[in-house]
C-alpha cells in the first residue's frame, strides 16, 4: 500500500502539479485506499486545525510590511544608498546588488519575493554597466537566499509554529548567519572582479552621500522597531509585524509621498494572493504529516538513522544530505512542514538546541531555491530577467557551492548561531 502511494505521488508531482494539491490529493487517495472513513471525515477540521496558530498570523503582516515599503518608495531608497557608498569600486554594483538583498531581508522575509523584486531592478542596471547577464540573474538570486536568515522571516515562523521553538529566539538566531551568508558573497565577488575585471561605476560627491543617508533613516525604521522591539520585549515576532506594516505605511505615504491611496488596493492583492498560497500550502501539508504520521513514517526515519550512527555530528551531516537532496524536488515550506514532526524526535535524542537546528533547516532548504529541477528561485529569476534556465544554472554554481560551505560552518560552529539568542536569554 506504501509503495502504491509513493508511485501516485510521483507521478503527480511528474505531471507538474503544484505540490501543495499534490500532498492533498496523495492525503485523500490514501485515506480511500485504506478505506478509512473516520480519517477522511476528519480531513477538514485538520486542515482548518493546522492554521489555527496565532504564530502564522505574521506571514500576512510581513508580506504586507513588503508590499507597503515597495509601493512606498522604500526599497529604491535602500538600493541607492547602497549603490552610493560602494558602486564606484570594481565590481560595485555586485556589491550593491549583495549589499541591498541584505537591507532588504531585514524587510521581506521571502527569498522569492525578494528575488522577484531585485531581478526586476538590479539586472538590467547591471547589465547597462557591462556585467554578463547569467551573471548578473545568478547573482540576484544567489543573494536574495539570507531573507529567509536576516529576520523577520516567514520560514522560521513556520518552523518556529511547527516546532514550539522562539520565534523571537530565532530572529536573533539568524542575524550572525545572514552576516556570514553576506561575507561570504562579497568575499566571491572581489575574487571574481579581480579575475574578470568587473566595471566601476562613478565615485558619488559628499553631498549625494549625505542626502541618501538622511533620505534612507527613515527606511531602515522598519527593521529598527522589529529587532528592537522583540530584544527589549515590547512586542512579539507576531505584534512587531502589525507595527512594520504602520511604520512603513507612514514613511511611504507621508515622508517620501510615494506611496498613494490609489496603489493601496493592487498591493493588499498582491498580499492575499501571496498569503493564500502560502496558507493553502500549510493546510495541505498539515493533512499530509498527519498521514505519515498515521503510518508511523516518522518514528521509522528515527530508528534508521539512529541505527546508522549514534554521534549528533553525524546526524547532522545525514541531516544536511538529506535535505540538500529534498530541496532539489520540494518547495521549501512544504519539506519544513513535512520534515519538522519527523526530525523533531531525533533532534530531542540528540540534545541538539531546537533553534540552533531550526537555522540550520531553514537555511539549507532555502538553498534548494538555487537547485535544479524544482528550484523555484530559478524558475522564477530565469522568467524576470529572461535567462534561459539550463544557463541559470551553470552561472548558479559557484554561489551555491559557497552557500553549502557556510551552512556547513553554521552547522558545526553553534556559536555562530546561538551567540546572540543565549546573549539575550533566549536560550
Amino acid at each position: 500500500m506504501t509503495a502504491l502511494v509513493i508511485l501516485i505521488f510521483l507521478l503527480l508531482l511528474m505531471m507538474g502539479i503544484p505540490i501543495s494539491l499534490v500532498l492533498g490529493m496523495i492525503t485523500v487517495i490514501y485515506f480511500f485506499l485504506m478505506d478509512n472513513t473516520t480519517l477522511l471525515a476528519s480531513t477538514p477540521m485538520r486542515l482548518y486545525s493546522g492554521l489555527e496558530n496565532f504564530g502564522l498570523l505574521a506571514i500576512p503582516l510581513f508580506m504586507l510590511a513588503g508590499e507597503l515599503m515597495n509601493g512606498g518608495g522604500i526599497t529604491t531608497r535602500l538600493v541607492r544608498f547602497a549603490k552610493v557608498f560602494v558602486g564606484h569600486v570594481r565590481g560595485g554594483l555586485a556589491y550593491v546588488t549583495i549589499i541591498s538583498n541584505m537591507f532588504l531581508a531585514s524587510i521581506l522575509g521571502s527569498a522569492n519575493a525578494q528575488a522577484a523584486m531585485m531581478s526586476k531592478v538590479m539586472v538590467p542596471e547591471m547589465e547597462k554597466e557591462g556585467y554578463n547577464r547569467e551573471f548578473s540573474s545568478a547573482l540576484t538570486l544567489a543573494s536574495s537566499i539570507v531573507a529567509p536568515i536576516i529576520p523577520p522571516s516567514m520560514i522560521f515562523i513556520i518552523y518556529g509554529t511547527q516546532s514550539g521553538a522562539s520565534i523571537g529566539g530565532l530572529f536573533m538566531a539568524g542575524i550572525i548567519p545572514g552576516i556570514l551568508y553576506g561575507i561570504g558573497f562579497l568575499s566571491l565577488i572581489a575574487y571574481l572582479g579581480y579575475k574578470h575585471n568587473f566595471p566601476k561605476s562613478q565615485r558619488a560627491t559628499g553631498r549625494e552621500m549625505l542626502s541618501n543617508t538622511v533620505q534612507v533613516l527613515p527606511a531602515l525604521l522598519v527593521p529598527f522597531i522589529i529587532i528592537v522591539g522583540i530584544l527589549s520585549g515590547a512586542f512579539t515576532a507576531t505584534e512587531s509585524a502589525g507595527i512594520a506594516c504602520a511604520v512603513a505605511f507612514l514613511v511611504g505615504a507621508f515622508l517620501y509621498k510615494e506611496l498613494k491611496w490609489n496603489k493601496i488596493p493592487q498591493i493588499l492583492v498582491n498580499t492575499v494572493i501571496s498569503t493564500a498560497t502560502v496558507t493553502f500550502l500549510i493546510a495541505m501539508a498539515n493533512i499530509f504529516g498527519w498521514m505519515i504520521a498515521f503510518e508511523q513514517i516518522p518514528q521509522l526515519i528515527a530508528n534508521s538513522m539512529l541505527s546508522l550512527s549514534e554521534n549528533p555530528f553525524v546526524f547532522l551531516l545525514l541531516v544536511n544530505v538529506l535535505l540538500l537532496l529534498l530541496g532539489m524536488i520540494l518547495d521549501g515550506i512544504a519539506a519544513l512542514i513535512i520534515l519538522v514532526p519527523v526530525l523533531m524526535p531525533l533532534v530531542t535524542a540528540f540534545q541538539i538546541d531546537p533553534i540552533h537546528f531550526g537555522v540550520i533547516i531553514c537555511i539549507n532548504l532555502t538553498i534548494g531555491l538555487l537547485t535544479p529541477p524544482v528550484g523555484t528561485g530559478l524558475f522564477i529569476v530565469s522568467s524576470i530577467a529572461e535567462v534561459r534556465f539550463e544557463r541559470l544554472v551553470k552561472a548558479t554554481n559557484p554561489f551555491l557551492l559557497l552557500a553549502i560551505v557556510i551552512l556547513l560552518v553554521i552547522t558545526y560552529w553553534e556559536d555562530a548561531v546561538l551567540l546572540i539568542p543565549r546573549w539575550l536569554g533566549l536560550v
